[in-house]
Protein backbone atom coordinates (compact mmCIF):
# COMPACT_ATOMS: atom_id res chain seq x y z
CA UNK A 1 0.00 0.00 0.00
CA UNK A 2 1.50 3.30 -1.05
CA UNK A 3 0.84 6.59 0.68
CA UNK A 4 0.47 9.69 -1.39
CA UNK A 5 1.67 12.10 1.30
CA UNK A 6 1.51 15.07 -0.97
CA UNK A 7 -2.23 14.71 -1.64
CA UNK A 8 -2.96 14.00 2.03
CA UNK A 9 -0.96 17.09 2.97
CA UNK A 10 -2.81 19.19 0.40
CA UNK A 11 -6.17 17.94 1.67
CA UNK A 12 -5.27 18.69 5.29
CA UNK A 13 -3.95 22.14 4.28
CA UNK A 14 -7.21 23.01 2.48
CA UNK A 15 -9.17 21.65 5.46
CA UNK A 16 -7.19 23.94 7.80
CA UNK A 17 -7.85 26.94 5.55
CA UNK A 18 -11.54 26.12 5.53
CA UNK A 19 -11.52 25.69 9.32
CA UNK A 20 -9.81 29.07 9.74
CA UNK A 21 -12.50 30.79 7.66
CA UNK A 22 -15.24 29.01 9.57
CA UNK A 23 -13.81 30.14 12.90
CA UNK A 24 -13.39 33.72 11.68
CA UNK A 25 -16.96 33.81 10.39
CA UNK A 26 -18.61 31.94 13.25
CA UNK A 27 -16.85 33.68 16.12
CA UNK A 28 -18.82 36.96 15.80
CA UNK A 29 -22.06 35.02 15.36
CA UNK A 30 -21.40 33.00 18.53
CA UNK A 31 -20.45 36.16 20.42
CA UNK A 32 -23.63 38.00 19.36
CA UNK A 33 -25.82 34.98 20.11
CA UNK A 34 -24.24 34.64 23.56
CA UNK A 35 -24.79 38.34 24.26
CA UNK A 36 -28.36 38.21 23.01
CA UNK A 37 -29.45 35.09 24.90
CA UNK A 38 -27.60 35.50 28.17
CA UNK A 39 -29.61 37.04 30.96
CA UNK A 40 -28.33 40.27 32.44
CA UNK A 41 -26.56 40.04 35.75
CA UNK A 42 -28.74 41.06 38.67
CA UNK A 43 -28.07 44.52 40.03
CA UNK A 44 -26.09 44.47 43.25
CA UNK A 45 -28.20 45.00 46.33
CA UNK A 46 -27.81 48.43 47.90
CA UNK A 47 -26.94 48.50 51.50
CA UNK A 48 -29.15 50.85 53.42
CA UNK A 49 -26.82 52.27 56.02
CA UNK A 50 -29.25 54.88 57.24
CA UNK A 51 -32.89 54.87 58.15
CA UNK A 52 -33.77 57.49 55.53
CA UNK A 53 -33.43 56.79 51.82
CA UNK A 54 -30.91 59.13 50.19
CA UNK A 55 -31.83 60.57 46.80
CA UNK A 56 -29.11 60.63 44.16
CA UNK A 57 -27.67 64.07 43.59
CA UNK A 58 -28.18 65.72 40.23
CA UNK A 59 -26.09 68.37 38.60
CA UNK A 60 -29.28 69.93 37.26
CA UNK A 61 -31.13 72.19 39.64
CA UNK A 62 -34.65 71.08 40.48
CA UNK A 63 -37.56 73.35 39.68
CA UNK A 64 -38.21 75.87 42.44
CA UNK A 65 -41.47 76.34 44.28
CA UNK A 66 -40.50 79.65 45.91
CA UNK A 67 -40.18 81.91 42.86
CA UNK A 68 -41.40 85.48 43.20
CA UNK A 69 -44.16 86.75 40.92
CA UNK A 70 -42.70 87.89 37.57
CA UNK A 71 -41.78 91.55 37.23
CA UNK A 72 -42.12 93.56 34.06
CA UNK A 73 -39.37 96.14 34.60
CA UNK A 74 -38.03 97.51 31.29
CA UNK A 75 -34.36 96.97 30.40
CA UNK A 76 -32.40 97.95 27.33
CA UNK A 77 -29.66 95.69 26.05
CA UNK A 78 -27.16 98.39 27.09
CA UNK A 79 -28.53 98.43 30.66
CA UNK A 80 -28.21 94.65 30.97
CA UNK A 81 -24.41 94.93 30.73
CA UNK A 82 -24.40 96.43 34.23
CA UNK A 83 -25.69 93.08 35.55
CA UNK A 84 -22.88 90.82 34.29
CA UNK A 85 -21.53 90.03 37.75
CA UNK A 86 -18.44 92.17 37.20
CA UNK A 87 -19.52 94.62 39.92
CA UNK A 88 -19.64 93.06 43.38
CA UNK A 89 -22.95 93.53 45.13
CA UNK A 90 -24.96 93.88 41.91
CA UNK A 91 -27.25 91.07 40.79
CA UNK A 92 -26.47 88.90 37.76
CA UNK A 93 -29.08 88.87 35.01
CA UNK A 94 -29.45 86.68 31.94
CA UNK A 95 -32.02 87.46 29.27
CA UNK A 96 -33.56 84.79 27.04
CA UNK A 97 -35.90 85.79 24.23
CA UNK A 98 -36.26 89.21 25.87
CA UNK A 99 -37.20 87.91 29.33
CA UNK A 100 -34.71 88.93 32.02
CA UNK A 101 -33.92 86.35 34.73
CA UNK A 102 -32.07 86.94 38.01
CA UNK A 103 -29.41 84.20 38.19
CA UNK A 104 -27.49 85.74 41.10
CA UNK A 105 -28.04 82.71 43.34
CA UNK A 106 -26.03 80.69 40.83
CA UNK A 107 -23.12 83.13 40.59
CA UNK A 108 -20.56 80.30 40.48
CA UNK A 109 -21.93 79.40 37.04
CA UNK A 110 -22.94 82.80 35.61
CA UNK A 111 -20.46 85.05 37.43
CA UNK A 112 -17.19 86.34 35.94
CA UNK A 113 -15.30 83.05 36.41
CA UNK A 114 -18.28 80.78 35.73
CA UNK A 115 -18.63 78.36 32.85
CA UNK A 116 -21.68 80.27 31.49
CA UNK A 117 -20.43 83.80 32.21
CA UNK A 118 -20.72 84.50 28.47
CA UNK A 119 -24.51 84.75 28.95
CA UNK A 120 -24.44 87.12 31.95
CA UNK A 121 -25.41 90.75 31.49
CA UNK A 122 -26.87 90.24 28.04
CA UNK A 123 -29.48 88.51 25.96
CA UNK A 124 -27.57 85.67 24.34
CA UNK A 125 -30.56 83.80 22.95
CA UNK A 126 -28.79 82.74 19.76
CA UNK A 127 -25.87 81.22 21.67
CA UNK A 128 -28.19 79.32 23.98
CA UNK A 129 -30.16 77.98 21.02
CA UNK A 130 -26.97 76.88 19.28
CA UNK A 131 -25.48 75.51 22.53
CA UNK A 132 -22.50 77.72 21.78
CA UNK A 133 -20.16 79.47 24.20
CA UNK A 134 -18.53 81.53 21.45
CA UNK A 135 -18.73 85.30 22.06
CA UNK A 136 -19.86 85.94 18.48
CA UNK A 137 -22.92 83.70 19.07
CA UNK A 138 -23.88 85.35 22.38
CA UNK A 139 -26.26 87.81 20.72
CA UNK A 140 -29.99 88.50 21.12
CA UNK A 141 -30.98 88.07 17.44
CA UNK A 142 -32.23 84.51 17.02
CA UNK A 143 -34.58 84.74 14.03
CA UNK A 144 -32.10 82.84 11.83
CA UNK A 145 -31.89 79.78 14.10
CA UNK A 146 -32.84 76.43 12.62
CA UNK A 147 -35.96 74.66 13.85
CA UNK A 148 -33.84 72.32 16.00
CA UNK A 149 -31.93 75.25 17.54
CA UNK A 150 -35.20 77.07 18.28
CA UNK A 151 -36.36 73.96 20.14
CA UNK A 152 -33.16 74.04 22.20
CA UNK A 153 -33.71 77.75 22.90
CA UNK A 154 -37.31 77.07 23.97
CA UNK A 155 -36.07 74.29 26.27
CA UNK A 156 -33.59 76.70 27.89
CA UNK A 157 -36.35 79.27 28.29
CA UNK A 158 -38.57 76.68 30.03
CA UNK A 159 -35.66 75.61 32.23
CA UNK A 160 -35.06 79.21 33.37
CA UNK A 161 -38.79 79.86 33.92
CA UNK A 162 -38.89 77.05 36.49
CA UNK A 163 -35.70 78.04 38.33
CA UNK A 164 -35.07 81.79 38.25
CA UNK A 165 -37.09 84.89 39.09
CA UNK A 166 -38.19 87.06 36.18
CA UNK A 167 -37.14 90.64 36.83
CA UNK A 168 -38.11 92.32 33.57
CA UNK A 169 -38.26 92.50 29.81
CA UNK A 170 -35.80 93.76 27.21
CA UNK A 171 -37.53 96.62 25.40
CA UNK A 172 -35.11 96.87 22.46
CA UNK A 173 -34.74 93.15 21.65
CA UNK A 174 -34.45 92.88 17.84
CA UNK A 175 -36.24 89.56 17.35
CA UNK A 176 -39.04 90.40 19.80
CA UNK A 177 -39.54 93.86 18.25
CA UNK A 178 -39.67 92.37 14.75
CA UNK A 179 -42.23 89.75 15.88
CA UNK A 180 -44.35 92.44 17.59
CA UNK A 181 -44.22 94.63 14.47
CA UNK A 182 -45.23 91.70 12.27
CA UNK A 183 -48.10 90.82 14.63
CA UNK A 184 -49.31 94.46 14.64
CA UNK A 185 -49.23 94.58 10.84
CA UNK A 186 -51.15 91.30 10.63
CA UNK A 187 -53.76 92.60 13.09
CA UNK A 188 -54.12 95.80 11.05
CA UNK A 189 -54.53 93.80 7.84
CA UNK A 190 -57.14 91.58 9.49
CA UNK A 191 -58.97 94.68 10.72
CA UNK A 192 -59.01 96.20 7.22
CA UNK A 193 -60.26 92.92 5.73
CA UNK A 194 -63.03 92.68 8.33
CA UNK A 195 -64.27 96.18 7.42
CA UNK A 196 -64.51 95.34 3.71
Amino acid sequence: MTCDCHSVWAMSDSFLSLAKYAVVLLLPVVFLAHRYYRSPAPAPARLNTSSTEEKPKSIMQPAREDLAPPKDDPFTLAQLVEFSGAQPGKPIYVSIKGTVFDVTRNAQVYGPDGSYSIFAGKDASKGLGMSSLKPEDAVPEYSDLSEADRKVLDDWYSFFLKRYNIVGKVIDHPTVLAAEKEAAQKAEEDKVEANL
